[in-house]
Order: C-alpha cells, then sequence, then structure tokens
C-alpha cells in the first residue's frame, strides 16, 4: 500500500489571513473534486481523496500571508462536470473567476479546466484532463 501512490507530489500548502472563513471554503469547493477533509490542526486543515494533498493554514511563523505571483494550485477533476461544479462551488463560496470552465487551446486538446482566485486572493483550479487524448498525442509518438 506504501507504493500505490503514484503521485511526484506529496502535498500543496497555501497560508491563509482568515483561516475560519479559507476552511468554510474549501470545505464547500473541494468535495465537488472528490476530496475531503482529512486531518484537522489549530491553525491547519488538510484535505484530499485519500491523504492530506492540500492544506490550509495560518503561517506558522505568524506573519501575514502571501499571494505568489504565476503561483496557483491545480486540482484533478474527474470529468469536465466537476469542474463546472467546483467553479461555481467557488463562486457561490465567494470566489472569483479568473477563467470560466472550457478548453485552452495554449495547454493543449486534451485538457478542459476552470481557474478561480480562493478568499486569500490564491489562483485555484480544476483541471481535466482526457488522459486517453493524452496518451495518444504525447505519449504513444515518443515510445515509437
Amino acid at each position: 500500500m506504501a507504493d500505490a501512490n503514484s503521485s511526484s507530489l506529496s502535498h500543496v500548502s497555501l497560508g491563509t489571513n482568515r483561516f475560519d472563513q479559507a476552511v468554510v471554503f474549501y470545505d464547500q469547493v473541494l468535495p465537488t473534486l472528490g476530496c475531503k477533509r482529512i486531518l484537522a490542526h489549530p491553525g491547519a486543515v488538510a484535505y484530499g481523496r485519500e491523504y492530506p494533498e492540500f492544506w490550509v493554514q495560518a503561517p506558522i511563523d505568524g506573519q501575514p500571508a502571501g499571494v505568489g505571483n504565476g503561483t496557483h494550485v491545480g486540482f484533478s477533476a474527474p470529468d469536465k462536470a466537476a469542474v463546472h461544479a467546483f467553479y461555481h462551488a467557488a463562486l457561490d463560496a465567494g470566489a472569483t473567476s479568473e477563467g470560466e470552465p472550457g478548453p485552452r487551446d495554449e495547454y493543449g486538446e486534451p485538457y478542459y479546466g476552470c481557474f478561480v482566485r480562493d478568499l486569500d486572493g490564491h489562483k485555484i483550479e480544476a483541471a481535466y484532463w482526457d488522459l486517453e487524448q493524452v496518451y495518444e498525442l504525447y505519449i504513444a509518438p515518443v515510445e515509437d
């Protein structure tokens, strides 16, 4: 079981200046992608499907949290409908739109996603990748 996780990332953490509101926000939004609250500690909550992949927390050093320019967190969606559900749940929970659900030519044919800004201004993405198309377009030609 220890080797069952094929992800190259352990987890991602985002700092918040509005911890209680951020937890309410992510409690409402992440279930649209099959994520749930996994762990909770004073000042930190972890979400994931099976293990703590995404943390929202008050900064440990007590300084204000900041938003990184050019930084965003992308969540994997199981299908296009989940991208739409995520987008609408996020807007309903107070997010602002950074790009409605749909394809993005610059990301290639297999991609379908959306972007929002959470309550602290972090850029958050929900993305569905058609893995059959990914394989056909990008992986299979390399293996020949």
